[in-house]
Formats: structure tokens, C-alpha cells, sequence
């Protein structure tokens, strides 16, 4: 099983080294300006509401009892 896992990575990966990594569509691009501010400002929107959140009481009374 073993040997057969190890024939098929091989027969798969003819070429030169990094050949597979060149025809991947999803490497190297970045998205444009507009998108990536998109993800950061939800990103930053996420964080915030964190930071913002309440710690509940139960939380609390835990954390008070470590002491």
C-alpha cells in the first residue's frame, strides 16, 4: 500500500521542481485594493465587537475565585 502511495506521487510530479506550483491559479494572486480593504475592515469590525463584549458573571465569579 505503501509503495503504491509513493508510484503515484512520483508519476504525479514529472516535470521541473515547482512546475504544479506555477499552474496554480490561486497562487501568487492577490486580491485587488477594494477587496482586501473589505477584509480588513470586517476583520477589524469582528475584533472590535470582541473587545467589546461583556464578560459574563459566571466568568467573573471563576476568575474571582482564583484569587
Amino acid at each position: 500500500m505503501v509503495s503504491s502511495m509513493t508510484e503515484r506521487r512520483s508519476a504525479g510530479s514529472k516535470g521541473i521542481k515547482g512546475e504544479a506550483e506555477a499552474k496554480s491559479p490561486s497562487r501568487g494572486k492577490r486580491g485587488t485594493d477594494k477587496e482586501e480593504a473589505h477584509v480588513s475592515d470586517a476583520l477589524k469590525s469582528v475584533y472590535q465587537r470582541t473587545v467589546e463584549e461583556s464578560i459574563p458573571a459566571e466568568m467573573l465569579d471563576l476568575l474571582s475565585k482564583l484569587d
